[in-house]
């Protein structure tokens, strides 16, 4: 299989399959428990249906939104994903390269393999940066000061990871970060030269947004459930979070909101944006999908708060469908991060290529010329009447 051979997310995910480690694209592809929420957050799009008009005159359509403040050419934002370098020896860059082709905002982790001071360089794009809170309060300003430096447009505080889930596929590969070439896991590794060929031989791999102060993930191998455990702060809170937003004194978004209430909490402490996300279903599985909590969210505090619905997106229809239900936004990370394994920048591109083709597609099959058109009324709801 080809790059060339790829015309969906779910064709990247088979040529991802084909090139990396079963270890690696077990990381990318996998989640907490029995994965029920992972497939929730992408079936459940097929829950509602479109309704279009026609005869619209739709000769020139206008993909573009303003989200926290900066123009995207679509509506679709690059979730921050950790270890990327891992998956693709491009790694961060060549994401940050095809979001700039494409005009699109993107984000970077904590647990980028790239750092905060190179994205900035080669980024024009609007990029948030996702914020791990841990327990190094030394480690957190730093990384707020080398973002405030750097001149990044968000600051995303990831919420939903007080804990790590249970993952059970990383748990019987083994993966961790850097990777650990073990004996149970050698063989996995030696089957796919090329892959293994870039990771010993190309750039050494690092953290460096975090290597200044903690070694674990870059220089001693750890599993993400064991970093999440005991680097992370577990007694994180609202106070905390709205702490961190004075200190960062910039547009300030919550990652991983997925009721109501704290909707209305992350209002309360004048956060700009919500992105309601479960983590890829890489937390709390039988948790609800970011798409089934979006009406109720949207009911509760939009028009007071930026509403980013985050996860599950294969297909340009299904963010349509988001923006139809109330999102000023939708935006995923294995949608990129499948073409980035398959085939790093050019793969990226090409993911990016086809969505927005079935998003332009889809506007002009639903009769719009522009995404504030699509509204409530343009769903319905299967089994409501």
């Amino acid at each position: 299989m080809r790059l060339t051979d790829c015309h969906n997310i779910d064709d990247f995910r088979r040529l991802a399959r084909q090139r990396l480690p079963w270890p690696v694209f077990d990381y990318i592809d996998g989640a907490a428990d029995d994965e029920i929420t992972k497939l929730r957050n992408t079936d459940a799009f097929a829950q509602c249906d479109l309704v279009p008009d026609v005869l619209a005159g739709v000769a020139e359509v206008d993909t573009s939104v303003t989200v926290m403040g900066r123009k995207s050419a679509l509506p679709l934002i690059l979730s921050p994903t950790a270890l990327q370098r891992v998956f693709h020896w491009q790694g961060e860059r060549a994401v940050a390269r095809a979001a700039g082709k494409f005009g699109l905002w993107f984000g970077i982790s904590s647990l980028a393999t790239v750092s905060i001071e190179q994205i900035a360089a080669i980024a024009p794009t609007p990029k948030m940066f996702q914020f791990y809170y841990h327990k190094d309060r030394g480690l957190n300003r730093s990384m707020i000061e080398r973002c405030q430096a750097a001149k990044f447009d968000a600051l995303t505080l990831t919420v939903d990871t007080i804990v790590s889930g249970k993952r059970e596929r990383c748990a019987r590969s083994g993966f961790t970060s850097p990777p650990r070439f073990t004996p149970s896991s050698l063989l996995s590794y030696a089957i796919k030269p090329r892959w293994a060929l870039d990771y010993l031989f190309r750039e050494k791999f690092a953290l460096p947004n975090l290597d200044t102060h903690v070694g674990e993930g870059t220089g001693r191998a750890v599993s993400i459930a064991e970093y999440f455990n005991t680097m992370l702060d577990i007694s994180m809170n609202w106070k905390m979070a709205e702490q961190l937003r004075e200190d960062w004194g910039g547009t300030f978004c919550l990652k991983g909101i997925m009721s109501a209430a704290d909707a209305r909490r992350a209002v309360e402490i004048g956060a700009d944006a919500i992105m309601i996300s479960n983590h890829g279903g890489r937390q709390l599985d039988g948790s609800r999908s970011p798409f089934d909590q979006l009406v109720e969210i949207v009911d509760a505090v939009g028009g007071e708060i930026e509403i980013i619905c985050d996860g599950g997106v294969r297909r340009g229809t299904h963010v349509l469908k988001s923006l139809a239900a109330g999102a000023d936004c939708a935006s995923g990370g294995r949608l990129y991060l499948y073409a980035l394994a398959a085939a790093g920048q050019p793969g990226v591109e090409r993911a990016i290529g086809l969505l927005k083709d079935e998003i332009e597609r889809g506007m002009r099959l639903m009769g719009v010329t522009g995404v504030a058109q699509l509204t409530r009324d343009r769903l319905r709801w299967r089994g409501v009447s």
